[in-house]
């Protein structure tokens, strides 16, 4: 198997300032699944365990001159760690920094084997060279060992799976505001409740036996299914409404890990134009959306596509 490409200009500026802060907060380790046509970052899709996350750019988004092969539908897939790769690629761009004033600089990203210091066997690399005038720098940033045809599939189908989307999505008007929100929830519990209505209501709240926090939000953006609110409710209470809207079906409501929810707003960092949420039929899981837009417009980007599912505590109601 082989892959090589050029990191673009605009590829090391969504990969350094912006993507890989943001999923280095999900998760040290990950997966990087490249194929013809996309390159994927992949959080926790085959173990099931903690919060998954999916970060899909297509290959001119990142790259120029992106070849690939495999005898597996040219599918490669591995595990590294993304500190090893965000400092490596934070280093090539000083090391390009330093030519750039003099000479036109390439930055190249490759698998390699190579044998590894007192070892006699040779083991995969994922490289970074960044080519001066005069030299070239070299980083080798040591990766898991590509993943079999059987494996791939299945983190396919696992990808597959992850992208269906609940049937309602709200559109969060303020990620800040819920950053704020989920440090002051920390102190106060383990476990946020959330609640989200066909008619744009998205609730959340950590609650113990002697306080409760959260916040509510009405009115929202609805994308999918979605009724108009009963008159009648508007002017009870955000409890009231919650409970009457899960027993009309209309509204759905899970309780997630605060941990878990406040690693999901850390993407954040990538700079997305905006968030939705929804709950994924029967409860299953609690589904994030970031949306970006074309710089300049309020045109969806479709190289680029970022979501989150965060495993629910309780099947929650609905």
């Amino acid at each position: 198997m082989k892959f090589k490409a050029f990191l673009t200009d605009n590829g090391v500026n969504l990969l350094e300032k912006r993507f890989l802060p943001a999923l280095e907060k999900t998760g040290k380790s990950c997966h990087l699944y490249l194929t013809r046509d996309h390159a994927l970052f992949l959080h926790n899709l085959l173990n099931g365990d903690g919060v998954h996350s999916v970060a899909q750019f297509r290959k001119e988004a990142l790259f120029h001159d992106y070849r690939i092969s495999s005898n597996n539908d040219d599918r490669i897939a591995f595990a590294l760690d993304l500190s090893l790769l965000l400092r490596a690629l934070r280093s090539a761009v000083a090391v390009a920094s330093e030519y750039s004033a003099s000479a036109a600089t390439r930055l190249e990203i490759k698998l390699v084997k190579k044998l590894s210091p007192n070892s006699t066997q040779s083991m995969p690399f994922l490289t970074l060279e960044t080519r001066g005038y005069k030299s070239a720098v070299i980083q080798d940033i040591p990766i898991s060992k590509p993943l079999s045809r059987a494996q791939v599939t299945e983190l396919q189908s696992a990808l597959e799976s992850a992208q269906e989307l609940p049937p309602t999505l709200v559109q969060v008007p303020d990620l800040n505001q819920l950053l704020n929100l989920v440090d002051r929830m920390k102190q106060v519990g383990d476990v946020v409740n959330l609640f989200i209505s066909r008619h744009g209501d998205l609730s959340v709240q950590v609650s113990t036996t002697v306080i409760s926090l959260g916040a509510e939000f009405r009115r929202l953006v609805v994308i999918g299914e979605q009724t108009n609110a009963p008159s009648e409710d508007q002017n009870l209470s955000a409890q009231t409404r919650s409970s009457r809207s899960i027993s009309r079906g209309d509204g759905q409501s899970v309780q997630v890990s605060v941990k878990h929810f406040a690693k999901s707003l850390q993407c954040h960092l990538a700079r997305p134009d905006c968030a939705f949420y929804g709950i994924a039929p029967q409860g299953s899981c609690l589904t994030v959306i970031f949306q970006f837009f074309i710089p300049g417009s309020r045109e969806t980007d479709k190289s680029i596509s970022l979501h989150c599912r965060l495993p629910v505590l309780d099947p929650g109601s609905g």
